[in-house]
């Protein structure tokens, strides 16, 4: 019998790139490597020999393939390349896995939590959790992922290697493919990552005459001249350069007895034709294949074409169902099977066997009459759908269809379709259900299959589709379901700008409920409706009004017909009508969302009620408590994407507070994790805070770069375009001490917000707009009190610097005591925001000097003090000259500064003066604490008099027992 040959022949240059491309993965430094090629053409051979030098270099592996049984379920080969590595070890215990542990879960039973049921599918939130599982897999060594049988995977699997393509470059993994080429998705996508050089193309070219002639004498075990010459000529003229048919022609010639083993003359072992060689290929392939199947016996055959239309793949238990087989007869064919090379145990767990070779599965398909093949699909199906397995309903499908029975096809592609849209593989199910549909267009299955396209946001088909429906029945369940449908389309419709689809939609929903529908049917397109008077405008002045009556309305409905997603919806919509009047309500309306969504255990809503409750929190108090809460809950969820976005708010949040490394740390972790996203408006987010990181630093060169990648990358066309001025320009503007730079930065913003309806009240119109206006005398006591009276200025961001305008507006008129209850109120409400506040106390003190008000000296030297440690020169300079005219004199910055108190150095305490404090306790007079420091006693009794005056202490006594308690 001929054996596989144990060299790899004419695959010298693949095997090098794998072999350095494996090396690659432990530097980080890696492409995916796709090899392309027909059936036989040598990529499992690949496959495995990359494989053997991963387990030679310590590096983990995880092996997965496509589906080969019918129509692919939602991400196959993800789950047994993780189950192929996880089964043995466990999953890693990394705790830098705990937020993606959730989305995981789909892959990785392990990670499954019983008590708190998987939400639907969400493929970027579970491509960027592979990722991460595979760094962390990867570590130090490296590791190798294989997916095999590309062209056989499922929607959501190509979805999730497309982001591993895309994003797998600087992780510790070498992502290995094999696939067909046929044409389909599978091939455009590992086509197109080439064209982008996201990945490596080897399309395997069938073998040389040479390489032909070597492999052959490889699987002979023959040395040179061994095997005769009409052989290898008839491999060359006929394989094609195929390693299977290679073998499969030699196997068919030895088992025939056409090419005997002999010993030469000299006694060395050789090869010798002894009979014809047979017809050409492929039917010498199919009947060598025959030939060998035939040594079985009738049963052994029939139990190998029973496999073979079970698919490449088979479970011995499905088989054994199908052909009726007992134990110890089904055990003794596959041995006699598995001795032939015609099987082989399979890699995935349990009773799987497949067949060497897809040609071989082929060849013996080919052989068998349409009768037959049809009589032994109906068992097959029948079989497979008493397993009752949910995950083999599709393949059973298959079978159905094979033996003529397109019915019952459908009745299983359709109920396997909606399984798999209740899990959110929206993709997969929109797939199964367009067969059921286009196999039996009578039985109902164009709805679910509106429902999917409308999940899978195939917006246009979903309302096409939906047209063409026939009319509801008259009972009043499925009247209500049909118009959910319509209502479900349009609020996917309004959701994405879509209103005059929207409006159809709800039309069509409120027609078939009829003329006097029950208020319950009506509450979530009452919702539609509201959103509706919201974003269009209409003639009359009351929309918002009538908006709001609407949803508050549906929301009663709703809660008080346990539809608790109807209810948050319409919660989250009443939020944002009340912010028009203030946060408070609004509060209270997301709080009532957010009771809702934890009574009825609905995450995704918690999580959404959370982060609006946390942004609210922060422009009215400056903390962010609510923010992390809801970061934690995004953990918990497994919403990676959700929770990017809530580490974009937090980025700029501590901007404002002025944690600058946090906010570093922030923008570094969600840069590119929203480029691998796919998601450019959060993308413009991270950019704009990294300019606002620069320029509330006083970095305009680096705010210049950052706003530049803002631009590139579509700024034109970003709703946060006013921050852009208020936020960023204006405020590095006032750090470089520019003060008319940031007056026309603020109009800039203010003439921004006024041509677009949304308002950003950080932009500084509300706040920062009217301090600058003040300072420069072009706005007075009524421009100030107007804003004032906004809801927006009780944001605290605003609230500091209209409490800085405020003093400043008293100061100039005279009213002294007033300016200085307004200054340290100013300060208090600037407490969160430590760059702002102390700007604010720079601009507010020149203010105090110039109209003669007490001008708060302490104050001006924390800010000069932290503009010093900051970096900002500018307005160290300009608070430094303050200080000199107050005749407070600015700090001298000698070696020890940083020994002294911050207390101490608010007071203005010098290093020598610190110096004589620090001995004063234990040489209290003049003369000892001279000798000591080398200086005159009159300069002792100068620095003595300077600290009394300074700490405001009645006594050099005082000062003594003061400068022991230091110790």
């Amino acid at each position: 019998m001929v054996s596989t040959s144990s060299v790899v022949v004419g695959r010298e240059t693949e095997l090098s790139l794998l072999d350095e491309r494996l090396r690659a993965a432990g530097r980080r430094d890696c492409d995916p490597v796709v090899l392309l090629g027909e059936a036989g053409i040598g990529k499992s051979r690949l496959v495995a020999e990359c494989a053997a030098l991963a387990f030679v270099a310590g590096m983990p592996v995880l092996r997965g393939r496509g589906g080969s049984r019918g129509a692919a379920m939602p991400f196959r080969p993800l789950t047994e390349a993780m189950a192929s590595l996880f089964r043995i070890t466990g999953p890693p215990r990394a705790p830098e896995l705990a937020p993606y542990r959730p989305a995981l879960a789909r892959l990785i039973p392990e990670w499954r939590d019983s008590a708190r049921p998987a939400g639907p599918v969400n493929l970027v939130d579970l491509s960027e959790a592979v990722l991460r599982l595979l760094g962390v897999v990867g570590g130090d060594t490296g590791c190798l992922m294989v997916l095999e049988d590309v062209h056989d995977a499922d929607a959501e699997s190509l979805a999730v290697i497309e982001y591993l393509m895309d994003n797998i470059a600087g992780m510790p993994v070498l992502l290995l493919l094999s696939q067909r080429p046929l044409p389909g998705p599978p091939l455009a996508l590992v086509r197109e990552a080439a064209r982008r050089r996201t990945a490596t193309l080897l399309e395997l070219a069938p073998l040389t005459g040479d390489q032909t002639r070597a492999l052959a004498a490889h699987c002979l075990e023959a040395g040179p001249g061994q095997v005769p010459e009409q052989v290898l000529d008839r491999l060359v003229r006929h394989a094609d350069g195929n390693p299977f048919v290679i073998e499969e022609l030699l196997g068919a010639m030895t088992d025939s007895g056409a090419l005997r083993r002999v010993r030469t003359a000299d006694g060395r072992p050789g090869w010798r034709l002894d009979g014809d060689l047979g017809p050409q290929i492929p039917d010498t392939v199919v009947r060598g294949i025959a030939e060998r199947v035939d040594r079985l016996g009738p049963a052994g055959r029939e139990l190998l074409e029973a496999a073979a239309v079970l698919g490449h793949r088979f479970s011995l238990s499905t088989l054994q169902a199908t052909t009726g087989l007992e134990d110890r007869q089904l055990l003794s064919h596959i041995r006699a099977a598995a001795d032939l090379r015609l099987i082989a145990p399979d890699t995935a767990p349990g009773d799987w066997y497949a067949f060497r070779h897809a040609l071989t599965a082929e060849a013996l398909l080919s052989t068998l009459m349409p009768v037959e093949r049809s009589a032994l699909s109906r068992r097959a199906a029948e079989a497979v759908e008493r397993a009752g397995v949910d995950e083999d309903a599709p393949f059973a499908a298959e079978l159905w269809l094979a033996a003529g029975e397109s019915g019952a096809a459908a009745r299983l592609l359709g109920a396997a379709g909606r399984r798999t849209l209740a899990i959110g593989a929206s993709t997969s199910a929109v797939a199964l259900l367009r067969r059921a549909h286009a196999l039996s267009p009578a039985d109902g299955y164009a709805t679910p299959l509106v429902e999917a396209l409308a999940d899978a946001g195939l917006s246009d088909e979903a309302f096409a589709l939906a047209a063409t429906l026939p009319p509801a029945g008259r009972s009043t369940p499925e009247r209500e379901h049909r118009a959910a449908l319509h209502t479900t389309l349009a609020w996917a419709a309004v959701t994405s700008g879509r209103y005059d689809e929207a409006e159809r939609q709800a039309g069509a929903a409120r027609t078939i409920l009829g003329p006097d529908p029950r208020p319950v049917s009506l509450a979530a397109i009452d919702v539609v409706a509201a959103r509706l008077l919201m974003e269009v405008p209409g003639p009359g002045p009351d929309q918002h009004v009538r908006a709001e009556a609407l949803a508050r309305g549906a929301a009663d409905v709703a809660e008080a017909a346990a539809l608790p997603e109807v209810a948050c919806r319409a919660w989250q919509l009443l939020a944002g009508l009340a912010r028009r009047d203030g946060y408070e309500e609004g509060d209270r309306c997301l709080e009532r969302m957010l009771d809702i969504a934890e009574r009825h255990a609905l995450p995704a809503w918690r999580m959404q009620a959370l982060l609006r409750l946390g942004v609210n929190e922060f422009l009215r108090t400056g903390e962010s408590a609510r923010l992390e809460q809801a970061r934690l809950a995004a953990g918990e969820l497994g919403a990676i994407v959700l929770g990017t976005s809530l580490d974009v708010n937090l980025g700029l949040q501590h901007v404002l507070r002025g944690d600058y490394p946090a906010a570093t740390a922030a923008a570094d972790r969600c840069e590119r994790a929203t480029l691998r996203m796919g998601n450019p408006g959060e993308h413009r987010s991270v950019l704009l805070t990294r300019a606002a990181l620069a320029a509330h630093q006083g970095q305009r060169r680096l705010m210049e770069y950052e706003l530049a990648r803002f631009e590139q990358h579509g700024g034109d066309r970003s709703p946060h375009r006013a921050l852009l001025f208020g936020l960023v320009r204006a405020v590095c503007a006032l750090l470089e001490e520019n003060h008319a730079l940031a007056a026309d930065e603020l109009d800039r913003a203010l003439e921004w917000e006024l041509r677009h309806p949304t308002v950003y009240y950080l932009a500084g119109r509300y706040g920062l707009r009217v301090l600058v206006e003040v300072l420069a005398g072009r706005a007075g006591q009524a421009e100030h009190d107007e804003i004032a009276a906004a809801p927006a200025a009780r944001l605290r961001w605003n609230r500091q610097f209209l409490l800085f305008a405020g003093a400043v507006l008293a100061g100039r008129a005279g009213r002294a005591a007033e300016a200085t209850a307004l200054f340290e109120a100013a300060c208090e409400a600037a407490a969160p925001f430590p760059m702002a506040g102390h700007l604010g106390r720079r601009l507010v003190a020149e203010a105090a000097v110039t109209d003669g008000w007490e001008a708060p000296v302490s104050a001006l030297r924390a800010a000069e003090e932290y503009f010093h440690a900051a970096g900002v020169p500018a307005v160290t300079n300009a608070c430094r000259g303050l200080l000199r005219r107050l005749g407070a004199g600015a700090a001298q910055r000698r070696t020890g500064r940083d020994r002294i108190p911050p207390t101490l150095l608010l007071q203005g305490v010098t290093v020598r003066e610190f110096e004589v404090l620090e001995l004063l306790g234990e040489h209290p007079g003049n003369q000892s604490l001279a000798q000591v420091l080398f200086i005159s006693p009159r300069t002792v009794e100068k620095h003595v008099g300077n600290l009394l005056t300074k700490t405001g202490l009645p006594d050099r006594a005082a000062l003594t027992a003061y400068a022991r308690s230091l110790d």
